[in-house]
């Protein structure tokens, strides 16, 4: 379901565009329809009160809570219910923030990702977006929204878009505390870009995860062929119309994408650029052989690129003692629909990209020696 299907319900009812407003603002920051100095009954037309219940429940039954995972960083990962039999997962992350889901599995198939393993089953609309949010408040206060759960949100852009301009006004949710990460897409850059000033224009988070455009294709295997330098100069451009950093994400993988060459084409890219760099130990998952750097080493690689000028975070990824890794709990838990059968990813395995990153390292060696 998309918001504007709500507002055309409430409209149908005899809603004025006044009545809409309050319903989608008490029901995106998940507050009592009876709540406010003014009672409904007061308030609203006669005819929007005997259908509002109804109305309501359906737009509750969006996202239901299937299970809570909390974890020991404060992190608590949600398995979510949506219409059909399909899950989700949203993650109430420290801080009051929360990561949720653009779509039902992922056709970008990032190899060290559970998600996109089966591939891509279904769209979330934007009505089931904010539902998830609405959900999350139910817990804990929710100040920051992250759309970096299961799902490339560029794949969805309608509904994300949607979602996220409602959660930046009526949702009372600061522009830049919501994020917008993508792996890159021409498409959703333009868009973006075009977004009025006036209206809710997101922070930027890209996936870049390596330097090298081989190994990048070779990790992300259907994201737009966009190379490196292609998406960080997409990201500035954003940066610049916006005023907002644009966070880059780098999934640390052992023996892949954590060598020294690859630090120094960090330092490349981003040298004097208005941008974050995330570095985040990968969360582990059983399924697949891709291992994470140790703590300490870690560490030392935000440090080196500190400086060399880089600003960089050194991130603790959510819920690692409950299976946090997006699409683990899902694929733990939920069954797959009978009658809809998913486009299998094929896999890449953990040994095959270390040969491919030890095969341009010499040439890394050569240039930085001049030869």
């Amino acid at each position: 379901m998309r918001i504007e299907h709500i507002r055309q319900r409430l409209a149908d009812l005899g809603a004025k565009p006044v009545h809409i407003q309050r319903v989608l603002r008490l029901w995106a920051q998940a507050l009592p329809q009876e709540g406010g100095k003014r009672r409904p009954e007061d308030f609203l037309p006669q005819s929007v009160r005997e259908g509002l219940d109804a109305l309501l429940a359906e737009v509750m039954g969006l996202a239901t809570l299937r299970s809570a995972h909390p974890g020991a960083d404060g992190s608590e990962r949600l398995l979510v219910g949506l219409s059909g039999g399909q899950t989700c997962e949203s993650v109430l992350l420290p801080r009051d923030g929360l990561c949720v889901s653009s779509q039902v599995g992922c056709a970008v198939g990032c190899v060290f990702c559970m998600t996109g393993q089966d591939g891509l089953l279904r769209q979330i609309g934007s009505a089931e977006i904010v539902a998830q949010v609405a959900l999350a408040r139910t817990r804990r206060p929710v100040k920051k929204v992250v759309f970096m759960g299961m799902g490339e949100p560029s794949h969805n852009l309608d509904n994300v878009l949607e979602a996220i301009d409602l959660l930046g006004t009526l949702g009372n949710i600061g522009h830049k505390n919501l994020v917008f990460s993508t792996v890159g897409d021409p498409r959703a850059f333009e868009r973006l870009l075009s977004l009025p000033a006036a209206r809710v224009r997101p922070a930027l988070a890209l996936s870049l995860h390596s330097t090298r455009a081989e190994l990048r294709a070779r990790l992300l295997p259907r994201a737009a062929p966009m190379t490196p330098e292609e998406l960080v100069d997409a990201g500035e451009r954003y940066a610049r119309a916006t005023g907002y950093p644009i966070q880059y994400q780098w999934t640390l993988l052992e023996g892949i994408n954590d060598s020294e060459a690859e630090m120094e084409g960090i330092v490349r890219l981003l040298h004097g650029k208005y941008a974050l760099m995330n570095l985040i130990p990968y969360n582990e998952v059983d399924a697949l052989d891709f291992k994470r750097p140790s703590w300490e080493r870690a560490a030392e690689m935000a440090r080196w690129l500190h400086r060399r000028g880089i600003l960089t975070k050194l991130r603790h990824s959510a819920g690692q003692d409950v299976d946090g890794g997006c699409g683990q709990l899902r694929a733990r838990e939920s069954a797959r629909p009978a009658h809809r059968k998913p486009v299998p990813i094929p896999l890449v395995s953990a040994d095959t990209l270390r040969a491919v990153a030890d095969s341009v390292q010499p040439l890394a060696d050569r240039a930085r020696e001049g030869g």
